[in-house]
């Protein structure tokens, strides 16, 4: 690949599905824009981020697209959805719900990057009481938690916000709650510090 191209970074994954896999035709795909010395960096968001041509960039993302991998942007950005295996099926375990999440919200721009977690179950394997935004199924319905920190001396488990909420109801609430974050927000102001400003009344107002 011609190393003096313009590049530009973009975030791409295989989609919402039973784990974060990649097949082989996705990985041919992406090794077409690296050179021998390129590094892929797999981020903790269940996201690989790759350098491709910035003159070349719509119809790479095509390229892409046409080969089952979804392609985000790469900064202060809601990212895509981070999601347990899916162990019991896809009806039961709400992948459905858990795809138009990220069809809904992945990609928005925030005051800084803000993840949204999501498990199918109790157990928690998408771990999303330690994350800005999570969603855990539970029977038929969705628990609501937000403000959790993986990570730092302040680490924090999710706020339960809402529970027992339809799909319906916990889209709305999860756009409510961004849309709050987007304008009141501060320049790179993280959602845990935001969420410890404003409080829950203003988040969900």
């Amino acid at each position: 690949m011609n190393t003096d191209v313009k590049k530009t970074k973009i975030a791409v994954n295989g989609g919402i599905g039973f784990g974060a896999k990649l097949n082989p035709k996705q990985l041919v795909t992406i090794s077409k824009y690296m050179s021998e010395d390129d590094e892929l960096e797999l981020t903790t968001f269940q996201q690989l981020y790759i350098e491709i041509p910035e003159n070349r960039k719509e119809e790479t993302i095509e390229e892409f697209e046409s080969v089952g991998l979804a392609c985000y942007p790469v900064g202060n950005f809601v990212k895509s959805l981070r999601t347990c295996n899916f162990c019991k099926g896809e009806e039961r375990e709400g992948m459905p719900v858990a795809k138009e999440l990220n069809k809904r919200f992945a990609g928005k721009p925030v005051p800084f990057t803000l993840k949204i977690a999501y498990t199918g179950c109790p157990i928690g394997c998408g771990e999303p009481m330690l994350s800005d935004i999570g969603v855990m199924k539970f029977k038929d319905h969705y628990n609501l938690y937000v403000g959790g920190k993986a990570k730092g001396k302040d680490a924090a488990v999710g706020f339960l916000l809402r529970e027992n909420l339809t799909p319906e109801e916990l889209y709305d609430i999860v756009d409510k709650i961004i849309s709050a974050y987007s304008h009141l927000g501060k320049k790179r102001e993280s959602f845990f510090k935001f969420w410890k400003r404003i409080g829950k009344d203003q988040l969900i107002s």
